[in-house]
């Protein structure tokens, strides 16, 4: 098999797409692309300023894209609602939802809903806006869920329920970590739950590529040796941004992807390579991690799939 490109996406007329974190990096090539190749794309953005400049950029580069601006912050939940509920109220189906917005390795604080900032923002937010986006998803057989992921996983992924909020210990790296295993977690056991209902639940990520997420921690607490360090080893490491959204794109748009599974680059340590499937941490497979998990974030965030889109009937 070839090396995928972005230049492989079908043609996505007639498909809808959401895309949070749209206005920069990953998402905003994700976003292009997405466009690019048909599909009528929500670019859902904390920021409005930020996300009107990315749309007047994505249309100069997409003359011809179906583009719309909703403004979402995934880090708070009266947010996360109030844009399920606009974007339900007029559109019926949703074929691609792709939970890219993150930070990364942030000092420790609290969102307005007291959730640690990296865990709200990386996985809760997102826990919450595809449960309350489900009726739109399973209204459209085939329907994909992407969540973001990294390579860390691999090496030091865990979740630690006795301090899932940083309120006993806070390292910002291992809470990083966390909240992207908490989202391979949750692919996972999304397509346990939901596969036989026509719902895709994937991971994704970049390996190593140039976005401005890394150096958010880093100015929050005006590090500037670290985000020296971070320019330093991007410049000589990473690929650029472009590249880096193939994975997320892959994981929503390429044929014979398997629901649960996680894409990104095939090379040594999931840094670089070709774009394909590749192997997560075992104890990400366990169901009763995920149920845990699946439990714990409903109860934080009030969300409750079940009662979004009730159980088909038996038989």
């Amino acid at each position: 098999m070839g090396k995928w490109t972005a230049a492989d996406i079908p043609d996505l007329s007639g498909k809808s797409a959401i895309v949070t974190g749209a206005n920069a990096g990953l998402g905003f090539y994700t976003g292009l692309e997405l466009a690019r190749h048909g599909a009528e794309v929500t670019l859902a953005c904390r920021n409005r300023e930020r996300g009107e400049r990315a749309r007047a950029e994505l249309r100069r580069r997409v003359p011809a894209g179906d583009l719309a601006l909703r403004i979402l912050d995934v880090a708070n939940l009266d947010s996360v609602r109030a844009f399920a509920d606009e974007y339900l109220s007029d559109h019926p189906g949703l074929d691609i939802l792709v939970n890219n917005a993150g930070v990364m390795a942030t000092p420790y604080t609290l969102t307005p809903d007291g959730f640690e900032l990296q865990f709200a923002t990386n996985y809760l937010g997102h826990f919450a806006l595809t449960g309350l986006l489900l009726p739109a998803l399973l209204a459209r057989p085939g329907a994909r869920v992407v969540n973001l992921t990294t390579f860390g996983v691999n090496y030091w992924g865990k979740i630690d329920f006795n301090n899932l909020q940083g309120e006993r210990k806070y390292n910002k790296s291992a809470a990083y970590t966390q909240a992207k295993m908490a989202n391979l977690v949750f692919a996972k056991e999304l397509s346990r739950r939901y596969a036989e209902r026509g719902l895709i639940g994937v991971a994704a990520h970049p390996g190593y590529a140039v976005t401005d997420v890394l150096y958010v921690g880093p100015r929050m607490t005006n590090n500037k040796i670290q985000e020296f360090w971070y320019r330093l080893t991007t410049a000589i490491v990473a690929k650029p941004t472009a590249q880096g959204a193939w994975p997320s794109l892959y994981a929503a748009c390429a044929p014979g992807v398997e629901p649960g599974e996680s894409y990104a680059p095939q090379g040594p340590g999931q840094i670089r390579g070709r774009t394909g499937k590749v192997k997560t941490p075992a104890r990400a497979e366990d169901p009763v991690l995920g149920l845990r998990l699946w439990d714990v974030s409903e109860d934080l965030t009030g969300v409750s799939y079940e009662l979004t889109v009730p159980k088909t009937k038996g038989p």
